[in-house]
């Protein structure tokens, strides 16, 4: 249990934001008259007292808002709590949807202290129920419930693909199968071949949106750019080796090209990464395989299911 200190707002992307008395919370859009809001995943930010009162005890003069928070807290360590996780605040629900952020322009605080915690200590979350809050609200957390859908997210690795020459099949079609099966496919991406720009995808889809499963297509084959592998070993923490034996099992019973491919997975925190291969045929046969036992691993990574 905690409470809500407050709540800050900025009219204009890129201004500090500004303390006001109460807010309303629109559900799928974030805090009415923030420019901030929108239908996207990070629609309300949050950061607690304590990280705010230790960047000043060094010195630094600041006030709610200025890190481009939205709401103000005391009593969370908002970094440890799982995405997925629902907010309640009074009668409103949020549901937290990102750890942290990359910080690409720096803000004001940054520039005069060379310094700031948003990207660190912040947490971002979407509205799933509307209606007023005000500070002195009692706040909680609630864990992700069992039956919550999984996450996941699409890759999609071909240098033809991202320069136009072509049209990627393989990526949708594994979105196509994922929002049959019940997932909730959050990003689907589309990159170029090779290590920099797929390794610091996964990083960020599996550190701060903590997707349950990325799926990665193409760049597992034999050519100078198929490193996907490459890329996937370089960020695991584990790795999953009996994931991609089966597959290769399995389809070595409809090719002998099978043993051309060089898939592998892993899991990164509380996110399992598996590679299939370009072709879109191949990944529906690839899931087709793995698919049916793979929720049970999903759950036991998320916390949901035992062992």
């Amino acid at each position: 249990m905690g409470k809500l200190l407050a709540i800050c707002i900025s009219e204009k992307r890129g201004t500090q934001k500004f303390q006001i008395p109460e807010a309303e919370l629109k559900e799928n859009w974030g805090i009415v008259g923030d420019a901030h809001a929108g239908n996207w995943h990070r629609q309300v930010s949050l950061l607690d007292i304590q990280q705010i009162e230790e960047f000043r005890s060094k010195g630094a003069n600041v006030e709610f808002g200025a890190f481009g928070e939205n709401l103000i807290t005391e009593g969370f360590d908002w970094r440890s709590v799982q995405v997925g996780s629902r907010i309640l605040i009074g009668e409103c629900e949020l549901e937290l949807s990102q750890i942290g952020k990359a910080c690409h322009d720096h803000c004001a605080i940054y520039k005069a202290v060379g310094d700031c915690i948003m990207p660190r200590e912040g947490v971002f979350a979407k509205v799933i129920r509307g209606g007023s809050i005000k500070p002195g609200d009692e706040m909680k957390v609630e864990p992700i419930a069992k039956d919550h859908p999984y996450t996941a997210a699409v890759i999609t690795l071909s240098d033809r693909a991202y320069n136009q020459e072509y049209e990627d099949r393989s990526g949708p079609e594994i979105v196509r199968i994922l929002a049959e099966k019940g997932y909730d496919v959050v990003e689907a991406l589309l990159l170029p071949d090779g290590i920099p720009m797929l390794k610091s995808n996964l990083i960020r889809l599996a550190d701060q949106r903590q997707v349950n499963v990325i799926f990665t297509t193409g760049g597992t084959g034999f050519a100078p750019r198929d490193l996907t592998p490459e890329a996937t070993v370089a960020v695991c923490d584990r790795m999953a080796d009996a994931i991609t034996q089966a597959i290769l099992y399995k389809s070595l019973e409809i090719t002998d090209r099978a043993m051309l491919s060089r898939q592998r997975a892993g899991i990164r925190g509380k996110t399992l990464i598996v590679n299939l291969p370009g072709s879109p045929k191949a990944c529906r046969e690839d899931l087709g395989i793995i698919l049916p036992a793979l929720e049970h691993g999903l759950g036991i990574l998320r916390g949901t299911a035992a062992d």
